[in-house]
């Protein structure tokens, strides 16, 4: 059920068709919370255009703390990034203008969606004695571009969530020039560029609500529409994300962009597994080849990082034990070449889950088997890179 709060009849009727039967309307503030007493599993309450601003702000606020799992959704007349700024850091879920009444139902229903996950996760962490909950991060990264990071991260995370193997947050770390929205066809009301005006007050159950879900389960946070806005996600953020992310999630992937920054360390640092990609072609094992080499350097972990060959069939002269003698590492995944992986991802669906049987899709699954779901993965807490290394940042190689 709903609970709406709305001062003008007609609008109040209005906001109640649009969600349904189960929407009630309440006659104000004090009734809310009367009506928050006796329903303790209410979903999502609308706080409609006439009710104060600031008494929104306040409810949301107190309810962050009273209610975690309970979504506010604020309706204005007029939206401006101020407003948008300002409902986000109380602890507004969603901001949605009167008159958009689809996208009100929309909202309406991804509260109800997050509140019902977020019950999930603390009957799990109430039944478990093992202490808090811990997911897996898994990082991709390669330093040159077309390599199919955003496809093994997308079908990766798909294949996860449409098996029920656990709950699955998406990230797209290449903030200026990130794929994972178009290669899954989301239209996304928050990027990741939203959480930095949350400062101090984002945690759980706020960041979910800058997700948006995927049709297979996957809860994915998209970066920023704009290039520009990429500026707004400094790295104290990323960690703050996936710190979260790890705490409210059984799985957390990646997707990096192929530059070696501050961010995609911070990644790294955080990962339990890096998966290190390339194709078989001079540029991309040279760039390969200088990535193990720098992680080298700072110390990261060897056990942690996963050599993944992407269209490893394409015939080029180069023998796959010649790449590892290279590369001084063992090529743990091959991925073959297919026309049907630019297909699906033109269409916006994952192959993974479209043709689960295809030899992509079982060299993707057979990759998150052996080294993301296997009971024998490390499960050990990563240990950060050593404090004193230099941040080093690779751009992309046209």
């Amino acid at each position: 059920m709903t609970a709406i709060v709305e001062f003008d009849p007609l609008g109040a009727e209005s906001i109640k068709g649009a969600l349904g039967p189960d929407a009630q309307v309440l006659p104000g503030l004090d009734a809310l919370h009367e009506h928050l007493k006796l329903n303790l599993f209410e979903d999502c309450v609308v706080l409609g255009p006439s009710v104060d601003q600031h008494d929104a702000f306040s409810l949301a606020e107190q309810m962050r703390l009273d209610r975690p799992s309970l979504g506010v959704v604020l309706v204005r007349r007029r939206i401006d990034t101020a407003v948008l700024s300002d409902a986000l850091r109380a602890g507004i879920r969603e901001v949605v203008q009167e008159r958009d009444l689809a996208g009100l139902s929309a909202a309406v229903r991804r509260q109800r969606e997050i509140a019902s996950r977020l019950r999930e996760t603390v009957e799990d962490g109430e039944g478990a004695a093992a202490g808090p909950r811990r997911g897996r991060v898994v990082t991709v990264f390669s330093a040159k571009g077309g390599c199919g990071k955003t496809t093994l991260s997308t079908n990766m995370a798909a294949s996860i969530a449409a098996a029920g193997r656990g709950s699955v947050a998406l990230v797209d770390l290449d903030l200026s020039f990130g794929d994972v929205a178009i290669a899954l066809q989301l239209f996304p009301t928050h990027t990741i560029a939203d959480a930095a005006a949350m400062g101090d007050d984002l945690d759980g159950p706020a960041l979910t609500s800058l997700m948006t879900p995927h049709r297979s389960g996957l809860q994915a946070l998209v970066a920023p529409m704009e290039p520009s806005a990429a500026e707004a996600v400094p790295t104290p953020l990323v960690v703050r994300i996936l710190e979260l992310m790890r705490e409210s999630f059984d799985y957390v992937i990646v997707d990096t962009p192929p530059a070696l920054d501050d961010n995609v360390l911070a990644a790294f640092d955080r990962s339990d597994v890096v998966a290190l990609m390339a194709t078989l072609d001079i540029p991309a094992l040279k760039n390969l080849k200088l990535t193990l080499e720098t992680l080298d350097l700072i110390g990261f972990p060897r056990d942690r990082l996963k050599v993944v060959i992407n269209r490893s069939d394409s015939k080029v002269g180069l023998a796959m034990a010649e790449v590892e003698k290279t590369l001084k590492t063992p090529i743990v995944a091959q991925i073959p070449s297919s026309r049907d992986v630019p297909a699906s991802t033109n269409r916006g669906v994952a192959l993974v889950s479209e043709e689960p049987k295809h030899p992509v899709s079982l060299a993707i699954t057979a990759f998150l088997d052996e080294y993301v779901m296997s009971t024998n993965a490390d499960d050990a807490i990563p240990a950060p890179m050593r404090k004193d290394r230099r941040s080093r940042r690779w751009r992309r190689n046209p």
